[in-house]
């Protein structure tokens, strides 16, 4: 375990947002990512556990108690046949576009899609992480966690994870899991998995439902995910930001019908449908680049809340609270926000 003090979230987020964690451990094994967690419980000290950053929003006062840093890495085959596919562990600290460049080069179908998100392994099935119609839900068979109420390490089944739309059985109990390894079952291909997406199927020059070779798949999403500042560039401010920050609305059939013709609909579980957050805030009136102070939206995705050099938090989250706000005013629905809070709030 390496420490120090006082450190700035702006070094440790894809916001470079923040003020200082004072004092941060970074763990690069599971035993010492237990250990550290555990020292931090007994003694009743405020905890976090950060991976890549690339999903948080701290509070400009910073965090006052310790942050573990998950460093842990590693990518393990436990098992492959030409039938029943290949299973493989994924230590939490592992890069997740690293990973996912492996499991494309080795033939491993089911993440390719999911190419260019920012951030760890550990923190992919906490938000269900999900792209051009695949979420990691789907290749995942099981996550190993320290579970913090019964002072236990547990390994859950897919079933017990209960995710959902952008949610997980760890997103639900914030702060109890600490996520250690995450066990995938992959079918073995040259072939990605059907594309669900209009967007990605029109860049391959497939029609969807149809296949591609994974390294197509993988070029067509980076390309897409460039063009809208969703890959990490530090000298791209449309990078400076924790992508989407607003997951698509998920709204009852009565609230769908009452909006404009053209908005964009999907079908939802229980009746509901899922409408875009994007749309909602352009026709709200927040265009690309919306803002004139040093948080705006970016000037390539609706989506994407920015530090442009010299926001503070307290900038950024002002600018949540006006584009909810509008949505609020135009359409009657309530923008939730995907990052995770860090004393702050919407």
């Amino acid at each position: 375990m390496h420490e120090r003090f006082d450190v700035p979230f702006s070094e440790l987020t894809t916001l470079r947002l923040g003020g200082p964690a004072k004092r941060l451990v970074e763990v690069s094994d599971v035993d010492s990512l237990v250990e550290a967690v555990r020292a931090c419980d007994a003694a009743g000290e405020p905890l976090l556990v950060l991976g890549g950053g690339s999903n948080l929003v701290v509070a400009d006062e910073g965090f006052p108690g310790t942050v573990v840093r998950v460093l842990a890495r590693g990518v393990r085959v436990e098992s492959a046949s030409t039938c029943g596919g290949v299973t493989v562990r994924v230590a939490a600290g592992e890069d997740w576009d690293e990973f996912v460049q492996c499991a494309v080069a080795e033939g491993w179908v089911g993440v390719e899609a999911l190419s260019g998100i920012p951030g760890r392994a550990g923190g992919a099935p906490i938000q269900n992480v999900g792209a051009y119609g695949q979420e990691v839900a789907q290749t995942i068979a099981q996550v190993r966690v320290w579970d913090r109420g019964e002072s236990a390490i547990r390994t859950l089944p897919l079933a017990d994870c209960d995710f959902g739309y952008r949610m997980s059985r760890f997103k639900r109990a914030p702060g109890r899991y600490v996520v250690l390894e995450v066990v995938f079952q992959f079918r073995l291909g040259e072939l990605g998995a059907p594309v669900r997406y209009a967007e990605l199927a029109r860049t391959l020059g497939v029609e969807q439902g149809e296949r591609a070779p994974l390294p197509d798949v993988r070029a067509a999403v980076l390309g897409l995910r460039r063009g809208k500042g969703m890959v990490l560039d530090a000298g791209d401010h449309d990078t400076w930001s924790a992508g989407s920050f607003f997951t698509n609305p998920v709204v009852s059939a009565e609230v769908a019908e009452k909006l404009p013709v053209e908005a964009p609909r999907w079908p939802g579980e229980d009746g509901q449908v899922k409408t875009s957050a994007a749309w909602l805030i352009e026709r709200a009136g927040f265009g690309k680049g919306y803002g004139d102070g040093p948080a705006q939206l970016s000037s390539k995705h609706t989506l994407a809340l920015t530090n442009r050099g010299a926001a503070a938090t307290a900038d950024l989250l002002a600018l949540a609270r006006e584009i909810r706000a509008g949505v609020r005013a135009a359409f009657g629905i309530e923008l939730v926000n995907e990052p995770v809070l860090v004393g702050c709030e919407l």
